[in-house]
C-alpha cells in the first residue's frame, strides 16, 4: 500500500501477531536492553576508551550510535569520513556492547540548506526555518530525500554486515510539519489519490461554505496563514498528509537498508501521544516499536500518564515486546523548571516499562554533553563523573534488569480497551467547536486513571481494530467515528460487552462533517438517549444530582439530552439544563450495557462510573484492594507492583512470591519502599 494513501491498516485485531522482525533475536542474546543514546563524535577518542570500559562495568548492552553525526560522517557533499565510525564500532563489539546504528537524517548539515535552500522547511506563516538546530528539512524536498537517501545507503553498504550493529534507526523523532510549494505539490498528488476526483474533494471538504470551491487541483495550497479561520477538512486533510509524508521518507531509508542488511531489524522512535503523526499507520512498518518518553517527576499524575503510554505502545506492537529508546536518568533540560528524578524514581520508571510489554529500557544518553543546547539534560554518566549516587543507581539498576529474563519475550493480556484515533483527536480540536476547554489527551487520562488504580490491563485499540477480545471498551472522546467502527462498538454491547462513551463523541464522519440528527447519532439508540445542542458550561459549573452515585458540580461541559429507553445515572438540576440526563446507561436483551457520560465529571464520580462498568463486564485487576498510587501488572508469570507514592505502602497478596529483583521471599504481603517495585513470580511450596 502507497504510504500516501489513507486507506487504513487492516486491522483483524492490532494484538494479533504482526510478522515483524522484532526484538526476539537482540534479546535472545542480551536479555533485557539496557543502554542509551552515544555520541562519540562530541569527545576525543580517549573518552571512547573510557566510555566503553565504563559501559562494561555499567552492564551496558546497547547503544544507539550516529543519531546526529551527518556532518561528521559527510562533512562536504560526497566527501564521507568513517574511520571514526569504524574505530568506535569495533571498540563497542569487542566490548560486547551491540549497537543501534542510526541513519544521521534528522539534523542535516548546514552545507545542505546553505546550497539548498528548499531543502529547508516553511512555517505556516510562510517563514523559511534556518539550519543551527535539528529537524529543520523540508520532507517533500527531492534534494533533501536524495541525500538523505545516499547517506543511509553508504552506511548501509559500509555497516549492514558489521557484527556490532544488530538494529538500525531511522531518522529521529519524526513530527515536523512542512508548508511550502514542493509540499503544496506533493499534498495535491495525495489529494487526488485520497479523493480521486476534485468534484469528490469540494463534497469531501464543504467548499460551498464560504465560496472555497476549486476548479483544479492545482489551485490548492497547504493550511496557509490566512485573515480568519481555516476549512477544517482541508487542515484534517494537511494533517493526514503530513504524517503520511514523514512516514514516506522513513520507508524510503527503511527499504534500502533492508535491501543491504537483510534480517536486521529497522526502526524509528516514536514520541507517545505524539500529535503530529499518526501511529497507527507507522506502526506496521517498524520491525520495533520503540519509545521516547519523557515523564514528569514534579507531576503526581505522571505514573499514571506513563503507563497508558506504555500500553499504546505495547498495542501499536501487536502486543508484542517494544522498547524505550529514550528516558531521562534524572533531569531533562526543556521544561521551564527541570525537577531532576531521584535514583529510585529512574528505576521505577523503567520497570513500568518493563511490566508493561518494554524488552529494552534505554535512555538519553551516556555522556551528558559538555556544550550543545543538551548540556544541562541528565545522562548515565553525569558531568561528575562515575563516582555519583546517579550512576551507582545505574549500575544496580543494570544488575537487576539481568534478573527479568522470565519476562523476556511475554505479553500483557488484557480483557478491556480505550478506543484512540489521530484523525479524530485531530479533528476534535479545530477552532470554532462549542469549546477550546474540552480537550482529547485529558479525557482519555481521566478515563484510563480508574482503570490504571484498580489494575486492569488495558489496549489501547485504533480504528478498525477487532474489538472481540474485549469485554469493557471505552472510548472517552470519539468526535469522528467511521460507520464500520461504530458499528464494531456497537458489537461489543450486543455480544453481551460493555461499551463506555465519553462525551461529544460521534459527533461526525471521517471528512469533519456534523453528522444529521440527534446524538450521538450512531449511537443513540445503544445508550438510550439522544442529544440537541451541546451546553459548554459557565465557569461556576451545573449541579449535577445522582442516587446511584452521588451529587456533584459539572464544570466545562454539558449536552443536552432526552431519554429514549436510557436509564439516568445522573441528571442536571440548574444551569438551563434541569431534569436533563448527565450520565446514561441502558440495558441490553444480550446482557451487554451502553454508558453515556454526556458531561465533564469531577474526576473521582468517573472513577466510579467506570468501575461500574468494570464491574458489569466483569473485568477485574490483577490484585483486589490496591493502595492508592500503587499498580499492579501481571506480564508473562511475573506480578509487579509499584509505589509511585513518597512513603512506603504494603499490598496483600494471594500466596507465596519471591522478588525476582531481590530474591526476597513474600508470604501474604508485599511491603514496597517509597517510589519502589517489587516484580514477584509465584513461588512452590
Amino acid at each position: 500500500m502507497d504510504s500516501t494513501t489513507q486507506d487504513r491498516p487492516s486491522a483483524a485485531g492490532m494484538l494479533a501477531p504482526t510478522g515483524r522482525t522484532g526484538l526476539g533475536a537482540l534479546t535472545r542474546d542480551l536479555g533485557i536492553l539496557f543502554g542509551g543514546d552515544y555520541n562519540p563524535e562530541q569527545w576525543e577518542p580517549d573518552v571512547w576508551r573510557e566510555d566503553v570500559a565504563l559501559m562494561r562495568q555499567a552492564g551496558v548492552n546497547l547503544v544507539t550510535l550516529g543519531v546526529f553525526s551527518w556532518a561528521r560522517i559527510e562533512p562536504r557533499p560526497g566527501d564521507h569520513d568513517f574511520a571514526w565510525l569504524d574505530e568506535v564500532l569495533g571498540l563497542l563489539h569487542a566490548a560486547g556492547i551491540a549497537v543501534d546504528l542510526a541513519t544521521p537524517t534528522a539534523s542535516p548539515p548546514p552545507w545542505l540548506g546553505l546550497r539548498w535552500p528548499e531543502t529547508r522547511a516553511v512555517t505556516q506563516d510562510g517563514v523559511r526555518l534556518s539550519h543551527g538546530s535539528r529537524n529543520h528539512f523540508c520532507p517533500s524536498s527531492p534534494v533533501y530525500r536524495e541525500r538523505a537517501l545516499a547517506i543511509a545507503r553508504a552506511l548501509a553498504e559500509r555497516y549492514g554486515a558489521h557484527p556490532a550493529v544488530r538494529m538500525w534507526h531511522v531518522g529521529n523523532e519524526y513530527g515536523q510539519v512542512c508548508h511550502c510549494d514542493l509540499c503544496g505539490a506533493e499534498l495535491q498528488a495525495w489529494l487526488r489519490r485520497r479523493h480521486g476526483t476534485i468534484a469528490e474533494l469540494n463534497r469531501a471538504w464543504g467548499t460551498a461554505f464560504w465560496g472555497q470551491r476549486y476548479d483544479d487541483w492545482r489551485e490548492i495550497v497547504p493550511p496557509r496563514a490566512a485573515p480568519y479561520l481555516l476549512n477544517p477538512t482541508q487542515v484534517l486533510d494537511h494533517r493526514r498528509f503530513a504524517s503520511d509524508q514523514l512516514l514516506a521518507v522513513y520507508r524510503e531509508q527503511r527499504d534500502v537498508i533492508r535491501r543491504l542488511a537483510p534480517g536486521t531489524p529497522v526502526t524509528t522512535n516514536f514520541m507517545g501521544f505524539h500529535h503530529a503523526t499518526d501511529y497507527w499507520r507507522w506502526a506496521p512498518e517498524v520491525d520495533v516499536v520503540a519509545d521516547d518518553v519523557y515523564g514528569d517527576p514534579a507531576d503526581p499524575r505522571s505514573p499514571a500518564a506513563l503507563a497508558l503510554t506504555h500500553d499504546l505502545m505495547r498495542s501499536l506492537a501487536g502486543g508484542e515486546p517494544w522498547m524505550v529508546m529514550e528516558q531521562a536518568a534524572g533531569a531533562v533540560n526543556w521544561r521551564p523548571h527541570n525537577v531532576p528524578k531521584s535514583p529510585a524514581r529512574m528505576r521505577l520508571d523503567s520497570l513500568r516499562a518493563i511490566a508493561r510489554g518494554a524488552d529494552g529500557s534505554c535512555f538519553f544518553q551516556w555522556r551528558a554533553s559538555a556544550f550543545g543546547a543538551e548540556r544541562f539534560h541528565s545522562a548515565l554518566l553525569p558531568h561528575a563523573g562515575a563516582d555519583t549516587r546517579l550512576h551507582r543507581a545505574v549500575q544496580a539498576h543494570s544488575a537487576e534488569l539481568r534478573r527479568l529474563a522470565s519476562v523476556v519475550g511475554t505479553g500483557v493480556e488484557a480483557r478491556a480497551a480505550i478506543v484512540f484515533d489521530w484523525s479524530s483527536w485531530w479533528a476534535a480540536e479545530e477552532p470554532a467547536q462549542p469549546s477550546d476547554r474540552l480537550r482529547v489527551l485529558p479525557q482519555a487520562h481521566a478515563y484510563y486513571q480508574p482503570l490504571w488504580q484498580a489494575g486492569i490491563a488495558v489496549d489501547v485499540v485504533g480504528p478498525g481494530a477487532d474489538l472481540d477480545g474485549y469485554d469493557l471498551v471505552v472510548a472517552p472522546q470519539l468526535y469522528l467515528v467511521e460507520d464500520d467502527d461504530a458499528a464494531r462498538l456497537r458489537g461489543v454491547v450486543e455480544r453481551g460487552g460493555v461499551l463506555l462513551l465519553g462525551p461529544f463523541s460521534a459527533v461526525a464522519d471521517r471528512d469533519g462533517h456534523v453528522r444529521p440528527g440527534r446524538f450521538p447519532a450512531p449511537f443513540s439508540d445503544l445508550v438510550g438517549a439522544s442529544g440537541e445542542e451541546y451546553c459548554p458550561l459557565p465557569d461556576a459549573g451545573a449541579p449535577v444530582v445522582s442516587e446511584a452515585l452521588w451529587d456533584f458540580t459539572a464544570y466545562t461541559w454539558a449536552e443536552r439530552l432526552r431519554l429514549e429507553g436510557g436509564e439516568a445515572v445522573a441528571q442536571f438540576a440548574g444551569a438551563d439544563l434541569e431534569g436533563c440526563p448527565a450520565i446514561v446507561r441502558r440495558q441490553h436483551p444480550s446482557g451487554g450495557q451502553a454508558w453515556y457520560v454526556a458531561t465533564t465529571p469531577p474526576q473521582e464520580v468517573l472513577d466510579a462510573v467506570v468501575r461500574q462498568c468494570a464491574h458489569a463486564a466483569g473485568v477485574r485487576g490483577v490484585l483486589d484492594d490496591l493502595p492508592e498510587g500503587v499498580e499492579a501488572v501481571r506480564r508473562g508469570p511475573v506480578l509487579f507492583l509499584l509505589n509511585a507514592n513518597p512513603d512506603e505502602r504494603v499490598v496483600a497478596l494471594p500466596g507465596p512470591f519471591r522478588d525476582l529483583l531481590t530474591g526476597d521471599d513474600h508470604t501474604s504481603t508485599a511491603r514496597l519502599p517509597a517510589e519502589g517495585a517489587v516484580a514477584l513470580i509465584e513461588r512452590t511450596p
